[in-house]
């Protein structure tokens, strides 16, 4: 994912943590951070990473170079106190190469180049007091590295829920259900915590709500179609969470839109701590919400023993077309009318990638705005003929809010809820193109297929876009004396 860079997680801690970027360059998998004015450099690393899914580990750098006679050299500078303090705590050493790799008797001999450590302690494969990595970094296809680093392991990251919640073992999914990295990646971004309140309206299967529970906050939603939250037996939203022992988490669904959501009605307050939405936008589910453009669906349906068909358990609610962009209107709307102050909203939009040629350049959705939000990150996640964003606003104080535009916007709006059904039937397929064009292009979190392949235009494109899919595993931090690697 690209754009502009994302806020730390470390935001939602109850010390806030301060780090700059030291180095990182946009193709290494490295990044190095500092740590300045921090009591416990490595406490604050542990914390910093602790929430993070998108990174692999912390480490602490003990050198780095641009061949191994300027990485030994740089350990010998630089880390030379922390032998001492290290020496007799049991250790192992092992060689992580990004696009390269080494047979077991060169690993084994760079692993015994560092001797003049003069490590004491014992050497445990299992479970030791301190692992050292040495880092290589290579240009594809190179024969050499030309970036070298020696860290020692600090902490993991909170990567391992990626397996937790993968699809592949949930209980109850669907062909609209997010990927569990990009569900986690997105609650993280949320700011989703303990004490927090979290509200999913598309809440389908209940991904997002899932993804924020695994972080502590309490969770409901809504979605258009109740049988997506009810499903079937056991194999519905309220077993995932049962699945993962976040029951506790779940507050319930309801069927509702943001039209006709009760929400609005129920208080005038500010209450919800997090929106989080992949809102549909036509291209496996229709752009629609509850209604009906028919006089005779309008009016209340009574069953052969008088009561009322839409209290039913399997009342299907009629709906009719809505506009992709009133959608996106109607969401930050209700961000601005029910998020506390510095509440987050996390949405996913596309970015249609329509032309007349195929070459041509992408026609993008620009970035919807309000005056009571603030856009804080935006990341663009890329595919074959499209692409998507996942955009995070911030609620702005009261005082914040530029009363101008405010009521400017407030006028416009207004003035397309005038245009009555027309400003909704009007661009109901506003989005067909856009839909025909990847209806059958439909990738999760990147992952590549044989399709790719074929579609690329050479096996080398093909092998540069495979290194490419792993680089969200790596990053480089750095603590007093050095550096971590992630």
């Amino acid at each position: 994912m690209t754009g502009r860079k994302a806020p730390s997680p470390a935001a939602v801690h109850p010390s806030a943590i301060s780090y700059f970027r030291h180095a990182h360059e946009r193709q290494s998998p490295f990044a190095v951070v500092r740590f300045p004015g921090q009591e416990s450099p490595e406490a604050a690393a542990r914390q910093l990473v602790s929430r993070s899914i998108l990174a692999s580990a912390i480490y602490e750098l003990w050198g780095s170079g641009t061949d191994y006679p300027t990485l030994h050299e740089s350990v010998k500078d630089h880390s030379r106190p922390l032998w001492k303090i290290h020496g007799d705590a049991s250790f192992r050493f092992e060689m992580d190469s990004f696009q390269g790799t080494h047979s077991m008797d060169e690993q084994r001999e760079i692993i015994e180049s560092f001797a003049y450590t003069a490590f004491r302690g014992p050497v445990r494969m299992k479970n030791p007091d301190n692992q050292f990595v040495v880092f290589e970094e290579y240009v594809l296809d190179a024969k050499i590295p030309h970036k070298l680093y020696l860290g020692r392991l600090v902490a993991e990251s909170g990567r391992k829920a990626i397996n937790k919640y993968t699809l592949k073992k949930r209980s109850y999914i669907a062909t609209t259900s997010m990927d569990a990295e990009l569900s986690l990646v997105t609650a993280n971004l949320a700011l989703a915590a303990p004490g927090s309140l979290a509200y999913d309206p598309f809440m389908g299967t209940g991904s997002f709500p899932l993804a924020c529970a695994h972080f502590g906050a309490c969770v409901f939603g809504s979605d258009l179609d109740g049988r997506s939250i009810r499903g079937k037996q056991k194999r519905n939203v309220e077993g995932n969470f049962t699945q993962y022992g976040t029951s506790s988490s779940y507050l319930g669904g309801f069927v509702a839109d943001l039209t006709n959501t009760p929400l609005r009605s129920f208080t005038k307050s500010r209450f919800l701590d997090v929106i989080i939405c992949d809102p549909p936008y036509g291209v496996r589910e229709g752009l629609k919400v509850l209604g009906s453009t028919k006089v005779a669906l309008k009016e209340v349906v009574l069953l052969q023993d008088g009561t009322p068909a839409h209290l039913s358990s399997t009342y299907v609610p009629p709906k009719r077309p809505y506009s992709f962009t009133r959608m996106l209107d109607d969401i930050l709307r209700f961000g601005s009318e029910k998020l506390v102050d510095n509440g987050r909203l996390c949405m996913w939009m596309p970015v249609a990638g329509v032309t007349v040629e195929d070459d041509g350049e992408p026609e993008e959705f620009a970035v919807p705005q309000h005056p009571a939000l603030e856009v804080k990150s935006e990341c663009t996640q890329h595919f074959n003929k499209w692409s998507r964003r996942l955009v995070t606003y911030r609620r702005r104080k009261d005082e914040e809010v530029d009363q101008e535009l405010l009521i400017a916007y407030q006028v416009k709006m207004l003035a397309v809820n005038e245009g009555g059904l027309e400003g909704l039937t009007g661009t109901a397929s506003s989005m067909n193109e856009f839909r025909r064009k990847v209806r059958m292009k439909i990738y999760t979190s990147g992952n590549l297929t044989r399709a790719d392949e074929q579609n690329s235009t050479s096996k080398a494109s093909w092998i540069r876009r495979c290194h490419e899919s792993r680089r969200t595993c790596y990053t480089l931090f750095h603590l007093d004396l050095g550096a971590v690697i992630v």
